[in-house]
Parts: C-alpha cells; structure tokens; sequence
C-alpha cells in the first residue's frame, strides 16, 4: 500500500480561492495535489497525472463536473469525491450515476474534506486488496452478484454499478432480509465514524433503486436498509 507521499490528488475547482485552500491542505497531509481549473483542463490533468483521487467541482467553465466525471472514469476507475454549492438530490444522483462516490455541500470545513478523502482512499484500497479470483458468487433470488467481476445481474440483466454503489450492494447481500442501521452502513461501507452523512447512504440506495428495482430494498423509517429478494 503506498504511502501518503505518493498518493496523488487532483482537485477540480475554479475558484481559485477554495482551490489553493484544498490543495493547501491535502499537502499539509503529504498529498502530491495538482489543481485544475476547467472541464477540458481537469480531463487532460487526469490523463497525464493519473491521481489515486479527484476532489471535483460540479460547476466549471468549459463542461460541468458531470462530464468530467463522465470521460474520467470512461479511461480508468479513480474514487471521486464531488463538490456542489446547490444541495438539491437530482443533481446528486446525476453525480452517483456518473461515478462519483461522495459529496460535499459547500460550505464546508477542511477538516471535514480531509476525512472524506482519506475515508475513500481507505475503502478503495480495502476493496482492492479485496478482490480475489476465488470470491464467491452471491445468489439471491434473481440477483447475481459477481465479486470476482464486480458484475451485478437482476433477472439475467446486467446493471452496470459504481464502486461504492457495489459496495453498498455486497454489504447488504451478505445479511439479507436484516436490517441494517444507516450509521453502521457509513461506517462499514464508506468508513465514517460520524452518522452526519447518513443522506449519502439514501443517495446511493435510491441509484440502486433505480438501476435493480425499487422492490430490492426496504427502507425502515427512521432506522435504515435491508436488501429484500425473492426465495
């Protein structure tokens, strides 16, 4: 596992002010940080920099975070944690949809940055290191789960799911029909100690609503998920 000196991150921001104070902080934290201003900017800065994490704006000149997100994860997987001043869930599910894993609302604190990145770093790596041609196939009803593959089929049709949204599937599937409180899907899934971003875990559970089925999983009000299948 590399070190944090060799980690790379690449922030997307045109701000220039928020910028330097993300990228002065990760560095403070020995990340090698590279900061990009634009759309066609970040994309090329992806190409050629090949961070091991994108903190990215969704409002930027040139195309939107969106698409950024878009053609970076078209090239190669990299965990993405996003950055929007609207806190509006459409805009958010686009921002899943599209392959980011996390997001913060601005305004936010540095601290609270500093704990998402380092948080997805950890899961990415946990999730690498993970991975093994032998990993079973999980079964359930007319849910197939590939972990060798990370390949997700409901009824013989394939979904084609984020890292964290498969993630979140696996852990669920590994206790189904049990429910699972919000809070300790932050933390064994994202990693969070803290339950404040629990509207993380309904963001990415309603875009696997949408892509396997709103029967898939039952929300309980007020305490949290579980994945429902038929025998």
């Amino acid at each position: 596992m590399p070190d944090m000196s060799e980690r790379r991150v690449l922030v997307v921001e045109d701000e220039r002010t928020i910028a330097e104070s993300v990228a002065a902080r990760l560095r403070a934290e020995g990340f090698t940080v590279r900061i990009a201003g634009d759309g066609p900017g970040a994309v090329e800065a992806a190409r050629q920099m090949r961070p091991d994490l994108v903190v990215l704006d969704v409002m930027l000149p040139g195309f939107d975070g969106l698409e950024v997100c878009r053609r970076i994860q078209a090239e190669r997987p990299v965990p993405v944690l996003m950055l929007t001043a609207r806190d509006d869930e459409t805009d958010l599910l686009v921002g899943l949809a599209v392959g980011a894993d996390d997001y913060l609302t601005k305004p936010f604190s540095m601290r609270e940055l500093s704990a998402r990145v380092q948080a997805l770093l950890r899961r990415f790596e946990r999730a690498t290191a993970a991975v093994r041609e032998d990993a079973p196939t999980i079964r359930l009803g007319d849910l197939e789960i590939n972990q060798a593959e990370r390949r997700v089929r409901r009824g013989g049709v394939e979904a084609h799911l984020t890292p964290t949204e498969f993630d979140l599937l696996v852990h669920l599937a590994g206790r189904p029909r049990t429910v699972l409180p919000r809070a300790q899907l932050l933390a064994d899934v994202w990693g969070w100690a803290a339950a404040g971003g629990t509207r993380t875990v309904d963001s990415h559970v309603k875009a696997l609503r949408r892509k396997l089925g709103g029967d898939l999983i039952r929300t309980v009000h007020g305490v949290g998920y579980a994945l429902e299948v038929a025998p």
